[in-house]
């Protein structure tokens, strides 16, 4: 038996035990609801490890991940609406469906045509009558803006260069400067962000992993500041704008 399977298996073999019978009073009164913050912590976790590029803690992570999933099937096992063996062929059935150049006679030319195919197929599936059909609103904001302007995109709705979407940024940022009211700058500011969404998505890159990033070394950064301040004994209240300065571009510098 491939190892992958056995092992798989006698995980599925912890689980259930931890939610049968004379198990664990925790795991045994897990719902899908009570479980919805676990399983989002545990991805963004995931996440995490794969910005850090650890495979060590990704390895982890992921196990983490898969016991979500293990624990939402065996849950609704328990309430005979489905089991692990219904996810699997499911998501099987749906990778061959819409794989027709894999497991078909279907041709293409490149990865972005298989995107416009599987969009297609998609869209035929659940009988969308828009293309923004089906991107969730719960996404992160970033996330949401990016995937709905891939799916107008897909429909010819987008800048034919980058250029058309970054002259639209230095539009929104003038309107943003001349906005006068709260309401009215919130909106600008929203504008201004939902463009250099498109900007981002036209050069090929993911908003919400640039800003994740950015964060990340902002993060870094600034702790090295706090860390040289405390040797010296000072304090970052105490700076002014060009010792902070400084500090910032030596964190850089490291």
């Amino acid at each position: 038996m491939d190892q992958r399977i056995e092992r798989l298996r006698q995980l599925i073999e912890v689980v259930d035990r931890l939610r049968g019978p004379g198990g664990c009073p925790w795991d045994r009164e897990q719902t899908h609801l009570s479980l919805r913050s676990t399983l989002l912590e545990e991805a963004y976790e995931v996440l995490e490890t794969i910005d850090e590029g650890s495979m060590p803690r990704l390895e982890e992570e992921l196990g983490d991940l898969l016991l979500q999933v293990l624990m939402q099937a065996t849950i609704a096992h328990d309430e005979a609406a489905f089991d692990l063996g219904d996810v699997a062929e499911r998501v099987r059935e749906k990778l061959v469906r819409r794989h027709p150049h894999v497991f078909g006679d279907v041709v293409v030319d490149g990865a972005d045509e298989v995107v416009r195919n599987w969009e297609a197929l998609k869209a035929r599936e659940y009988q969308r009558e828009s293309a923004l059909d089906g991107v969730q609103r719960s996404l992160p904001a970033l996330q949401w803006a990016w995937s709905l302007q891939k799916r107008a995109a897909n429909v010819g709705f987008d800048w034919r260069e980058v250029e058309g979407a970054l002259e639209k940024v230095r539009e929104e940022l003038g309107e943003l400067r001349e906005a006068r009211t709260p309401e009215e700058r919130e909106g600008e500011f929203g504008d201004l962000l939902f463009t250099m969404v498109n900007v981002a998505r036209k050069m090929g890159i993911n908003p919400e992993d640039a800003l994740r990033g950015t964060t990340g070394r902002f993060e870094a950064r600034f702790r090295l500041m706090e860390e040289a301040l405390r040797r010296e004994g000072r304090s970052m209240s105490e700076l002014s704008i060009e010792e902070a300065d400084r500090y910032w571009e030596a964190a850089k510098a490291r």
